[in-house]
């Protein structure tokens, strides 16, 4: 939790300051006190999914951007792991494990795959990245000769404009591969 709300800090200032607000007429577009906003910053606030939703339409921004984590390094969430932003109205957790970028081409596929012979693919265009949520089973995934070993319901990202490898480790395994071109 911690790593999100020092990204939400970072993200919040930087939005601010690039539409060139103050934290006081923030505050006030998004209906919410200054001392959140001032709180948020500072990293030691712990909003809610309808603060963030209130300040990314004040600050003309996606609620994804106030909360995706830019790295071109493969990204791992472990199911365990997850830090979702909760709900202050219901029992409901967003967690946003990849927005998508301006312009970008995402295709989405069900992978079903047994244990044998790895799928390895060649790479595809630049600047294709792959989303993997794997749903049942285990395989190992990712950049050939770096792949990561996957249970149900990890998340990961990476490269996929390298030669890259599925796996599957265990019978019956699934999982949601999106294919993303920028």
């Amino acid at each position: 939790m911690d790593d999100l709300r020092s990204r939400i800090a970072r993200t919040l200032r930087r939005e601010r300051e690039s539409v060139g607000l103050s934290v006081s007429e923030l505050a006030r577009r998004a209906g919410i006190s200054k001392a959140t906003v001032s709180q948020l910053e500072s990293g030691s606030g712990n909003p809610s999914v309808e603060t963030l939703w209130a300040l990314g339409v004040a600050l003309g921004v996606p609620f994804a951007v106030l909360v995706d984590q830019h790295s071109h390094a493969p990204t791992l969430i472990r199911a365990g792991e997850l830090s979702g932003v909760l709900s202050a109205a219901s029992a409901y957790s967003a967690t946003l494990l990849s927005a998508s970028p301006p312009g970008a081409r995402r295709d989405v596929y069900l992978i079903q795959a047994e244990p044998g012979d790895p799928r390895l693919s060649d790479p595809h265009h630049a600047g294709t990245t792959e989303h993997v949520v794997l749903i049942s089973g285990r395989a190992l995934i990712g950049p050939a000769g770096e792949a990561i070993a996957l249970e149900p319901g990890d998340y990961l990202s990476y490269a996929g404009d390298v030669p890259h490898v599925f796996e599957a480790t265990e019978a019956g395994t699934t999982a949601v591969l999106i294919s993303e071109l920028r």
